[in-house]
C-alpha cells in the first residue's frame, strides 16, 4: 500500500470567489488544511542542511559542466539491469518520490477523491491516501506510480514526499527522496547538480495575469509591474536575465529574512498573491499556468505562445546511473500508451493539442 504519514502545516487564508473546477484555490486550500497524508519536508532557505537524510544506495559522480552543455536532454540509455540503488529500493520495499501537492492536474490533493469517483480525473486509487485527507493525484503522480510498479512491483509501493520548488535538488542531495517527479525542467545548470531521465513533457515559460490587465506577455508591458515566480524555478532565472523593468525580487531573497512576496516556495502561492492584488502577474511554465487559469476564470495566459522551450525530466541524485537507466526504461513503455492516457485524463482539457510525448534523446556511450 501507499505509505502515508501525517504532518500538520500552517496555511494562509485564500480568497475563494470566482473559482471553478473542483473548488479552485479554495478547494486546494481546504485539501491542504486537512492533515496531509504525505511526508512534508521542512521549508527552509538553507538548502540540503534543512533536510533529514535517508540514504538509499550510492550516488557519487563528477557533474557534467554547463559550459560543455549542448544537449541537456540527452540521458543515459535505458536498461532493465539492477544496481546498488535499484537494489536498495527493492530491499526497502518502497520508492520514495518527491512530488508537488499544489499543482492542479500535475500533483495535487483532490478532497473529493477516495472512493467517490475512482475512474475519473478526481478519483482515487487502491492504496492512495484516505478520502478524508484528499487523494494525491495528477499527471506526475501517475508517472511516479508507474516507476514504482516497475522497480518494486506495485504502483502502491510508494512514499510521496511533498517538496517545495526550491527544495527539489536539496531533497535529492540529502537522500530524502529517491527521485523527483515534479514538473522539473532539464537545463544546463541543473545537470551539474542532478541527473535527469529523458524528457517526458515539453513546456515553456509564459505570463499569467488578469484578463483585464494591460500586460500583453513577456515584454515591455511588464515595466513597473510586480511579478511573482517560484524560488529555484526557470521562471525566476528568466526574470533575472530580463525582467523588462518589473519588480520580481524580494529584498532579502534567499536569506533567512526572505519576505516570500515576489519569490515564493511554491508556484501556487503566486496565484494567491495575484488574487489578493499583491502582484500584477506570474511567470511560470505554461503547463502549470494553464491549470491555474482553469482554477480562476478571471486570469489568462498572456502572449501567443511560451517564450521558452523546456522539457520536464525525472531527477535523481548524481551518480545513480542504474536508477536513471531504469527510469528511462520505464519511459520507453510509458510513451507507447500510458502517457497519452494520462494526458487525456489530466491535461487535455486545459492544455489541448498535444499529440504525444517528446522523443527521447540519449548520450553517445
Amino acid at each position: 500500500m501507499t505509505d502515508t504519514r501525517t504532518v500538520s502545516r500552517p496555511l494562509r487564508l485564500w480568497r475563494a470567489s470566482g473559482l471553478r473546477g473542483w473548488g479552485g484555490v479554495a478547494g486546494m486550500a481546504a485539501a491542504c488544511a486537512l492533515t496531509a497524508a504525505v511526508t512534508l519536508l521542512p521549508l527552509a532557505h538553507g538548502g540540503a542542511d534543512a533536510l533529514s537524510p535517508h540514504p538509499a544506495g550510492q550516488g557519487t559522480a563528477v557533474p557534467r559542466k554547463a559550459d560543455d552543455c549542448k544537449d541537456p536532454e540527452a540521458s543515459l540509455r535505458p536498461s532493465t539491469a539492477g544496481g546498488p540503488n535499484i537494489d536498495a529500493i527493492k530491499a526497502r520495499g518502497k520508492l520514495i518520490v518527491g512530488v508537488d501537492q499544489n499543482s492542479y492536474r500535475w500533483g495535487y490533493r483532490n478532497p473529493a477523491g477516495g472512493d467517490q469517483d475512482p475512474a475519473g480525473p478526481g478519483g482515487g486509487e487502491a492504496g492512495a491516501a484516505p478520502a478524508t485527507g484528499g487523494v494525491l493525484e495528477g499527471f506526475d503522480i501517475d508517472l511516479a506510480r508507474a516507476i514504482a510498479e516497475n522497480i518494486v512491483g506495485s504502483k502502491d509501493d510508494i512514499i510521496f514526499r511533498a517538496i517545495p520548488t526550491n527544495q527539489r535538488i536539496a531533497a535529492l542531495d540529502s537522500g530524502a527522496v529517491d527521485i523527483v517527479v515534479r514538473t522539473m525542467t532539464i537545463n544546463c545548470s541543473r545537470i551539474e547538480q542532478v541527473a535527469f531521465s529523458t524528457a517526458y513533457f515539453q513546456a515553456g515559460q509564459q505570463v499569467l495575469a488578469p484578463k483585464s490587465s494591460p500586460i500583453t506577455g513577456y515584454d515591455t508591458s511588464l515595466a513597473g509591474k510586480r511579478v511573482c515566480s517560484a524560488e529555484g524555478s526557470t521562471a525566476y532565472e528568466a526574470l533575472e536575465k530580463n525582467s523588462f523593468g518589473a519588480t520580481f525580487r524580494d529584498e532579502h531573497d534567499g536569506q533567512s529574512g526572505d519576505e516570500d512576496l515576489y519569490t515564493v516556495p511554491n508556484q501556487l502561492d503566486c496565484l494567491v498573491r495575484l488574487q489578493q492584488g499583491l502582484v500584477d502577474a506570474i511567470v511560470t511554465d505554461n503547463a502549470l499556468a494553464a491549470g491555474q487559469a482553469a482554477q480562476d476564470p478571471a486570469v489568462e495566459l498572456k502572449g501567443d505562445k511560451p517564450f521558452t522551450t523546456e522539457f520536464y525530466g525525472v531527477a535523481t541524485k548524481l551518480g545513480k546511473d542504474d536508477l536513471v537507466r531504469r527510469v528511462n526504461q520505464v519511459l520507453v513503455g510509458y510513451r507507447k500508451g500510458p502517457w497519452m492516457q494520462a494526458y487525456d485524463k489530466w491535461l487535455a482539457t486545459d492544455l489541448p493539442g498535444i499529440t504525444g510525448p517528446p522523443e527521447p534523446k540519449y548520450r553517445a556511450e
